[in-house]
């Protein structure tokens, strides 16, 4: 006999030697190079990925910023960038929960270990088909995506707490009952997590503060936390005895709890965000090194939060980003955030090692993919958004006014957009006569601007014509409108307050009513941004001494979006919501022979 099939058979019970040892959690070892055969190797990896080895991988599958967007979102809601191999960049039509029904489902397969999560803003801020029925509709969608995990974030407080435990036990709503008859909300299939947001008197958690997944002895732990500054941009009932903690301390608190349980594979759910420096998706944000090419609030809680968590799936900010951020001790730790709206997913690798019951950080990799509407539409998802926009349809196709062209909302990439200037606009005319509130200005809030307004639609309603759905979209809020006694010096100081304190890494520039003007100098850092003798209305300079009644949104008049100033107004009037305010301008500035024409957005001067 040769010598080769000799040595053949001797490699193969060494072969067959390791991979029993290694089915008990004796030995995990990789054979010498050569020593197995094409088959041995197949086998030996299925094996793996059947959960036989010591290391199995568990796929986590994440999302976040839904907002209520079932149907596929509009205009450049609906758009991610992608850069294609040759450097340059395309936008790619994304979104939609049958579409991202269907991606899930197709990530999943053959997956034995996978669990799906996301990082808050799941409802809140949504379009009139979720918006109008408190969101019902979205929790119903997200149940049949077969979400396992997610946790809160700021906008699930926008009806306030009672509500979102409503979202989690199902009932019908307090004020408008149900909403189909026969029927009663059922509530989320998911646990909603809110570690970090405790009621005052209790000083306990109002939500799980985590939960453990289970399967075939694998056990990965998830921490749900939002923002710190929730009650910052979020209206003062929304969040009316709670208290929102430090998210760094609280997740190291809970990581230590689930240490103590035995569980040692943690993942934490944070909405908090960062801003990649370039906005494609698949953007190397790793590049040169690890967390290079990520900036803002969530590189700072990443650096802080203890290595005993072992990945962070985040959101807040819209952006797109799946790169490394070193932990407390120097090693690096996946982080994640996948844009908004439901046009992305975030795919991870967690490798779990069964003797250790922890992650081995070195074998995490994960990328973001977009959520074609290439792909054939989830069956079971069409027949739910078919449901809701039946009972929708009365008041969504309801024409409210015109537009000539698209008008750009969200959408726009400068600091001033189109339709924040006619938003400001329909609040200022809504406010202005004297027994409304005598308003000399309008300020609106940018975050407050969901969408953008599309000239070209797919409804029956035709090109141009604007329905209440859509404007819905656009401010989903139902706000109330206020105007309120403002000094000049406040009114200066207001200016200021969008680009200084906690905004000036992230300034909310505030959308102005025509006449309004002043010059932003984007060369400049914190207050010294806003030129202040630029500052006029009506082309006369604003008198730090003088009074000046400006009419805002109920949010921002309440001191939302870091504008503290705004609490100390006088004065205050109340008048008709937003949405009716922008339903109003459009009826009286608008027709089918003469549709709303896109505003400059030349009133902010901006120097770079």
């Amino acid at each position: 006999m040769s010598a080769k099939p000799q040595r053949r058979r001797r490699l193969n019970r060494l072969a067959a030697g390791v991979a029993v040892l290694a089915a008990v959690g004796v030995l995990s070892a990789a054979l010498p190079a050569g020593a197995e055969s094409g088959d041995d190797h197949a086998r030996q990896a299925k094996g793996q990925s059947q959960g036989q080895g010591r290391t199995v991988d568990v796929q986590l599958l994440s999302f976040n910023d839904f907002h209520g967007n079932i149907a596929p979102p509009a205009g450049s809601s609906g758009e991610v960038s992608r850069e294609k191999p040759d450097g340059t960049t395309e936008k790619v039509a994304a979104g939609g929960a049958e579409y991202l029904a269907t991606s899930l489902r197709k990530a999943r397969k053959d997956q034995r270990y996978s669990v799906t999560a996301a990082a808050g803003d799941l409802i809140g801020a949504s379009p009139l088909v979720s918006g109008l029925f408190h969101d019902e509709p979205t929790i119903e969608a997200l149940n049949k995506v077969d979400l396992d995990v997610a946790g809160v974030g700021n906008h699930e407080f926008d009806e306030g707490r009672e509500e979102l435990k409503r979202m989690q036990d199902g009932g019908c709503h307090p004020k408008d009952g149900c909403f189909e008859e026969g029927k009663t909300f059922k509530g989320s299939d998911f646990p909603y997590l809110a570690a970090n947001v405790t009621d005052e008197k209790t000083k306990r958690p109002i939500l799980k503060p985590y939960t453990v997944w289970k399967k075939k002895g694998v056990k990965i732990g998830f921490i749900g936390v939002t923002l710190e500054g929730t009650p910052d941009i979020v209206t003062e009932e929304g969040v009316k005895g709670l208290k929102f903690h430090d998210e760094i301390k609280t997740v190291n608190k809970y990581a230590k709890e689930l240490e103590k349980k035995g569980v040692k594979s943690v993942v934490a759910l944070i909405h908090e965000g960062g801003s990649p420096a370039k906005p494609e998706y698949n953007y190397d944000c790793d590049s040169p090194g690890p967390g290079d090419g990520i900036s803002g609030p969530i590189t700072d809680i990443a650096k802080g939060i203890t290595p005993k968590v072992d990945a962070l799936v985040t959101g807040h900010t819209h952006q797109a980003y799946a790169c490394t951020v070193p932990d407390p001790a120097g090693k690096p730790r996946m982080v994640t955030s996948a844009s908004s709206f439901g046009k992305l997913y975030t795919d991870t690798t967690l490798t779990y090692d069964r003797r250790t019951d922890d992650i081995v950080r070195t074998g995490v990799k994960s990328a973001n993919h977009v959520v074609s509407r290439e792909q054939s539409k989830a069956k079971d998802l069409t027949s739910l958004i078919t449901r809701w926009n039946k009972l929708a349809e009365p008041v969504a196709n309801k024409p409210i006014g015109h537009i000539s062209d698209d008008i750009e909302g969200r959408g726009a990439t400068t600091p001033e957009s189109p339709l924040g200037d006619l938003i400001a606009d329909a609040q200022l005319e809504a406010m202005a006569p004297e027994d409304k509130g005598g308003a000399q200005l309008a300020l609106m809030n940018p975050g407050g601007i969901r969408s953008d307004l599309t000239h070209a639609q797919s409804g029956s309603e035709g090109d141009g014509v604007v329905t209440y759905g859509e404007g819905f979209t656009v401010q989903p809020f139902t706000n109330m409108m206020t105007a309120i006694d403002l000094t000049g010096e406040q009114l200066i100081t207001a200016l200021q307050q969008q680009v200084s304190g906690a905004n000036e890494e992230s300034p909310k520039i505030l959308q102005v009513s025509d006449g309004f003007t002043y010059t932003l100098d984007l060369t400049k850092s914190g207050e010294n941004r806003v030129v202040e003798d630029s500052v006029k209305l009506d082309g006369k300079a604003i008198d730090p001494a003088g009074n000046y009644r400006v009419a805002m949104n109920e949010f921002l008049a309440g001191g939302g979006d870091s504008f503290p100033v705004f609490k100390d107004g006088k004065d205050k009037l109340v008048g008709s919501s937003d949405l009716d305010a922008l339903e109003a301008y459009f009826g009286e500035h608008s027709s089918e022979s003469d549709p709303l024409a896109p505003p400059k957005a030349d009133r902010i001067k901006v120097i770079k």
